[in-house]
């Protein structure tokens, strides 16, 4: 693998944790402190969505970032050529 494409490699690796980290930030801090009076008015399964985020919402989305990393990390391997076989 030449230099630039080991850039562009981590590049886009990069890329990838940095809207990750938003997401999630977003979600777990956003929505689960910050937003939370806005999100009072919306009930789910019993309780305000605020607080839903604040306990199980930012833990799925968590979760749902790991599976996509590791599936978006997978593909971006395979196209720079430094998958495991």
């Amino acid at each position: 693998m030449s230099e630039e494409q080991s850039n562009d490699y981590w590049k886009a690796n990069l890329r990838l944790i940095q809207w990750s980290l938003v997401i999630w930030a977003l979600v777990s801090f956003g929505f689960g402190i910050l937003l939370r009076p806005l999100l009072s008015g919306i009930k789910v399964g019993g309780t305000d969505l605020g607080f839903w985020f604040a306990q199980q919402g930012s833990i799925l989305v968590f979760l749902a970032l790991i599976f996509f990393y590791a599936w978006r990390m997978n593909k971006l391997d395979r196209q720079h050529g430094v998958d495991e076989q």
